[in-house]
């Protein structure tokens, strides 16, 4: 709540209230709530052409908000003829930019504090030892992580090359990790050494170079230091640790490749507990949107 000069207490409109007072100005019928989700329901591509306008999306929207195809779930395109790069809009300018972006902080209460600024710069340099090892458009580029920053800023810096981001948790076993991997053949695995739970550590070097001898697609292994600052990487074909992978483009400007709507921006799986794990694609704009229409909306 805020007050206004007269020391009145007033309210703030809600975000979905502006929305929907920004659409009605050409819609009028669209008098509520209710009826702005069932326009929204009825009228799909006008929708979500107000959303990228209102959410500011950055990217080429093209000149079609959607195909509805044959009339099926799945022949139905949202913006057939777009380009975007989701780390663009993820990271772009801001007021602010020395806010904090990451704050991570481990099960032992160590605490690492990125700003905007700083994020930029990490994934900068990621995308820029990745394109620089042969990373292209369309390559995969996987990690074997716990939910730490780094793999924040492998998906955000993957993401900005046109590559497409994988990922599977630090406590799996060689098998779980190869049988979802295999399938996608990364041509990078960032890996930890390994992770903390319940107060206990667990090494996974032996277990990396198991994984990397599996997947003959890798052809980069970046070692990040979880338990230690400086991990062992000897005995670990073709593998780096994460400061000596970045040092090298430390300072390198921030660039964006944008690539078709449907680009797949991430590979998750199912659980495989119905024999191995399926792989489920999320492609770049659809993901955007729904954040976007999700968290604002």
């Amino acid at each position: 709540r805020d007050r206004d000069v007269t020391g009145v207490q007033t309210c703030a409109l809600p975000i979905l209230e502006t929305f929907r007072r920004r659409v009605a100005a050409t819609r009028p019928e669209l008098v509520d709530s209710v009826a702005l989700h069932r326009w929204s329901i009825e009228h799909q591509g006008e929708f979500h052409e107000a959303l990228w306008d209102f959410a500011g999306v950055i990217g080429e929207p093209g000149s079609v908000a959607f195909d509805a195809g044959d009339g099926s779930v799945r022949g139905g395109r949202f913006f057939p003829q777009s380009h975007v790069c989701m780390a663009e809009n993820l990271l772009a300018h801001r007021d602010g930019a020395n806010d904090d972006a990451i704050i991570a902080i481990t099960e032992l209460g160590d605490r690492r504090v990125y700003s905007w600024t700083q994020l930029r710069a990490e994934v900068a340099a990621l995308a820029a030892a990745l394109a620089a090892d042969g990373v292209q458009p369309g390559d995969r580029v996987a990690c074997y992580m716990p939910h730490v920053a780094e793999t924040v800023i492998t998906f955000l810096a993957a993401n900005a090359i046109g590559a497409t981001f994988t990922s599977t948790s630090s406590d799996f076993g060689t098998a779980g990790v190869v049988d979802r991997f295999g399938q996608t053949t990364p041509t990078v695995l960032v890996a930890a050494d390994g992770y903390r739970y319940g107060g206990k550590e667990f090494n996974n070097i032996d277990r990396i170079a198991e994984i990397g001898a599996q997947l003959p697609s890798v052809q980069r292994i970046v070692v990040v230091g979880v338990l230690s600052g400086n991990p062992r990487v000897t005995g670990i074909e073709r593998a780096v640790t994460w400061n000596d992978y970045l040092e090298p483009n430390r300072g390198v400007a921030l660039e964006f490749v944008r690539m078709p709507g449907d680009h797949p921006a991430y590979i998750l799986y199912s659980s495989g507990t119905t024999g191995k794990p399926k792989c489920i694609t999320h492609r770049s704009l659809g993901v955007l949107l729904m954040h976007l229409k999700e968290h604002q909306l």
